[in-house]
């Protein structure tokens, strides 16, 4: 019958007893023609309401690029009122087209798919975020009770979306049978990067507003807290971030849980420039040392090589001269402390980490970056089978952003540390010598240095 030719769309059966006016008398006219209300079939159920053009309308727009300029350009804190307001502002422009982006992609997914329990609970997760800034969509924020009322919906965006990886993972796990695995591959480096950006966009926010409580009424805030003026952080970003000190201080943990494992403790050496400080988030540069140096202790133990350090060389670009004059624009306002300008085209820093762990085997290499959704069964999934040999102590390592310890067990690490890397135009690349161990190296790409 030419009336199964093409496929059918999906729908819940549930629900048809609700829709009498939908007869199956013009089943062809229905399949050519599917009204706006057809397409909710294709939702799984949700508990909030959104109406699909106006999630249409926010996913037709495009997505700001952002910069680690975009988050200092307001100013260092604490803030005056009125740069407060243009950070909200800032932050409310941005934040409804990326959950529109991200509720739009994950309609996209099999229906089958987006009805996994853990999967439809990030999609209505993304819908409530959404429902609870369209609010503010439609007004500027130029009073202290809105920005505070707004800087409320933010931290309860993030605390919402804290545990979005791994309930991600073990969604596309329970439903690898029923999903292209490039697809996956796919939608994840999307939506897992996107994250990244809509994270920090709401968390610059809310920083911005806790450093800047003394700027706020009084009588809305009788206990302004103290602000350090010479702090270098700048919200979450912090300006002179040294990256010997992350890497001493996530050695230490990763080694301690090496210790706790293998009953051995690695060490390492920092050698280059360890006094080289640059502008960066610094728990994206904590999850993907982390995750690089969980990689290269283990290794390094379990090839019997524990006694021979693991060398990290910290390596700052040379300043181009001829850029040293181009400097970010200032903010508007004249009341608050001014940022002393930053390069343009700032010098990056690379990192290199090099173990003697034996290198990776070829047929490993070519799937370092992978989301390996495919390595446990059914029946083994992570955090379901106490002292399951698919988990180690390893594997408990917390991720940035108060992501949880299953992350790594499902092979998110890597390819989460490298977009973490790469958004802000950094990467990480593997050179192996198999038989002898790995050397790695990471670019960051930060703000550069304040001048001055």
């Amino acid at each position: 019958m030419k009336l199964f030719s093409r496929p059918l769309r999906p729908c819940d059966w549930t629900i048809l007893p609700q829709c009498p006016s939908r007869p199956f008398s013009r089943p062809a006219s229905f399949a050519r023609h599917p009204s706006p209300s057809a397409h909710k079939w294709s939702h799984p159920p949700s508990s909030t309401t959104i109406a699909d053009d106006e999630v249409a309308n926010l996913a037709s727009q495009s997505l700001h690029a952002l910069s680690l300029a975009d988050l200092v350009k307001h100013g260092r804190p604490p803030l005056c009122t009125e740069a407060l307001f243009s950070s909200a502002n800032f932050t409310l422009s941005l934040l409804p087209i990326r959950l529109a982006h991200r509720i739009q992609a994950l309609r996209n997914l099999p229906f089958i798919v987006v009805s996994n329990p853990n999967i439809s609970k990030i999609y209505n997760n993304y819908l409530h975020s959404l429902s609870t800034l369209l609010p503010y969509n439609a007004k500027t924020i130029s009073t202290l009770e809105d920005e505070i009322r707004f800087t409320a919906v933010l931290a309860d965006l993030v605390e919402t979306h804290s545990h979005t990886i791994p309930t991600l993972a073990r969604g596309f796990l329970e439903c690898r049978k029923y999903i292209n695995p490039i697809e996956v591959t796919r939608f994840l480096d999307e939506h897992l990067r996107a994250r990244i950006g809509t994270r920090l966009i709401a968390e610059q926010h809310i920083a911005l507003h806790i450093s800047s409580q003394p700027h706020q009424d009084p009588e809305s805030n009788p206990h302004p807290v103290e602000v350090d003026n010479s702090s270098s952080y700048i919200g979450v970003i912090d300006t002179a971030l040294q990256p010997a000190a992350i890497i001493n201080s996530c050695g230490n943990f990763v080694s301690e849980i090496c210790e706790l494992k293998y009953g051995v403790r690695p060490t390492w050496i920092i050698d280059g420039e360890p006094a080289t400080t640059f502008a960066f988030v610094p728990v994206h540069l904590e999850y993907i040392i982390t995750e690089l140096l969980k990689n290269a202790f283990r290794a390094t133990v379990e090839s019997g090589r524990s006694h021979e350090p693991v060398v990290i060389t910290i390596a700052a670009e040379p300043e181009s001269a001829a850029d040293m004059d181009k400097v970010l624009p200032r903010a508007e306002s004249t009341d608050n402390p001014p940022i002393k300008p930053f390069e343009e085209s700032a010098p990056g820093v690379t990192i290199r980490i090099r173990d003697r762990g034996g290198g990776i085997s070829p047929e490993v290499l070519p799937n370092i970056w992978s989301y390996s959704f495919t390595t446990f069964s059914e029946d083994d999934l992570p955090g379901q089978t106490p002292g399951s040999g698919s988990m180690d102590a390893l594997n408990a390592i917390s991720g940035a952003g108060g992501e949880g310890s299953s992350i790594a067990g499902l092979g998110y690490g890597l390819p989460l540390g490298r977009a973490y890397a790469e958004y802000f135009g950094g990467g990480i690349a593997v050179q192996s010598l198999y038989g002898w161990g790995c050397d790695v190296y990471l670019r960051l790409k930060g703000l550069g240095r304040p001048k001055g």
